[in-house]
This record gives structure tokens, sequence and C-alpha cells, in this order.
């Protein structure tokens, strides 16, 4: 068997995207959901990790970001493996326990971040049509995991058995 020098190893390695979001929510099981200006879709608050960041800074940076929220993130819940599609590489996302939000604290953010357009508190329910599938599905398994407190990892949004 023949081996690769160790640099041309190294530069055949896959890269995968990565992102990391957090799930606030309140005591009834709303989540908070933020509408971008640039895609149709909602989103949690989070985004794509950037060259050498790792997840927990980037959840950290975007909620600063988007929301003008700067406090220390709760555990991660969530470790969700994204396939491929027709647009996008694989790749990982990240979502962390940002614990409970209140009406009254979603109604004090500070949204000045041009990227997006509000931010609300809904059920799941509710906010499932506004996101894309494959998030709403790792959005319900991030609330499952935030109410057991464990961490749980997911293909393509849905918790994987073992």
């Amino acid at each position: 068997m023949d081996l690769l020098p160790f640099d041309d190893y190294v530069r055949s390695l896959n890269r995968k995207r990565m992102s990391a979001g957090v799930l606030y929510r309140d005591q009834n099981d709303r989540v908070l959901i933020v509408e971008p200006s640039y895609k149709e879709r909602w989103d949690i608050p989070g985004g794509a990790c950037e060259k050498d960041e790792p997840p927990w800074k980037t959840a950290v940076r975007e909620v600063l970001e988007e929301l003008g929220i700067d406090q220390p993130l709760g555990q991660l819940i969530i470790i969700d493996y994204i396939p491929a599609d027709d647009r996008m590489p694989e790749g990982l996302a990240f979502i962390f326990d940002g614990g409970l939000i209140s009406d009254e604290d979603v109604a004090q953010l500070n949204i000045t971040d041009p990227e997006i357009v509000s931010a609300r508190l809904m059920t799941l329910d509710d906010a499932a049509p506004k996101l894309k599938p494959i998030l709403a599905r790792r959005v319900a398994a991030a609330l499952d995991a935030a109410r057991s407190a464990k961490l749980v990892t997911c293909e393509d949004g849905r918790p994987v058995a073992g």
C-alpha cells in the first residue's frame, strides 16, 4: 500500500462548513427566531463560523452582533451533520443553550445589525413554516435537548439514536 506524502494527504482532506446558533426560549417553550434581511427564511440567532473561529466563539460573536446580547453561553445541546445539497457543501451546525428569555427581554433587544429585521418569540408550530425544514427539525431537537440538559447529535436535523 502506497501512502501519500503527509502534505498531500493534508491537502486531500475534506473541508466542512460550520455554523453556530443559540437557542433562547421562554417559560412556555416559545423559541426566539430572527427575521433576516438577506433571505426569505427566518433563523435562530447565530451564523457561519469564520476561518479559524471555533463554534462557541461564533455563537457569542453573532448573538452580540445581531441582538446586542453579551452573556456567556450555556452548554452545547446540538451537533447536526448537514448533508451536501445542490448549492452547499456538507457541514456541521452547533446549537448552544442560551437559556430563558422573556417578552420584555425581546422588546429591549438592541438590533442594530442590518442583517436582522426583527426578532420574535414563537411556538415551534408557528415558527416551523418560517424556517427551513432542516432548521425546524434542528430547533425541535434543540428544545428537547435544552429541556433534558443533554447533548443531542443529529443528521439532517433529525436526532440520531445511540
